[in-house]
């Protein structure tokens, strides 16, 4: 089973280097380029993970989390917070909205990837306890 995770960063070169680093890993990746533009993507193609920027236009990642997580269908997708250093009083708003971890930028390849499997063994451990 591949596990899909959605890129969601409105700077090109961040969506570029996570897609290269997860796809290297053996994910299946989407990427979007806003909050709006995400929400689209999830209704049609249910990720595992979100990798989610704070800061972009249209839609923020604090509003799309709190959509995601508001819905009974993708409340159980896992969302990683991408940010910044500077940007440390919006990780508590993120948490507050449902995420589920974060990470900063510039982003650590081994940190990421290791929150991605620990979120992800998480995932499959509940839907075992369901069934």
């Amino acid at each position: 089973m591949t596990n899909r995770i959605l890129i969601v960063d409105d700077t090109e070169t961040m969506r570029l280097y996570e897609q290269l680093l997860l796809v290297g890993q053996g994910y299946e990746v989407e990427v979007a380029v806003d909050g709006l533009d995400a929400l689209e993507k999830i209704s049609r193609n249910r990720p595992d993970v979100v990798l989610l920027d704070i800061m972009m236009p249209r839609m923020d990642g604090i509003q799309c989390c709190k959509r995601i997580k508001g819905e009974d269908t993708t409340r159980d997708v896992k969302i990683v917070m991408v940010t910044t250093k500077s940007e440390y009083e919006k990780v508590k708003e993120a948490f507050a909205a449902g995420c589920d971890d974060y990470v900063t930028k510039p982003i650590d390849k081994n940190e990421l990837l290791s929150k991605l499997q620990e979120l992800l063994r998480f995932s499959q451990l509940r839907e075992i306890l369901r069934h």
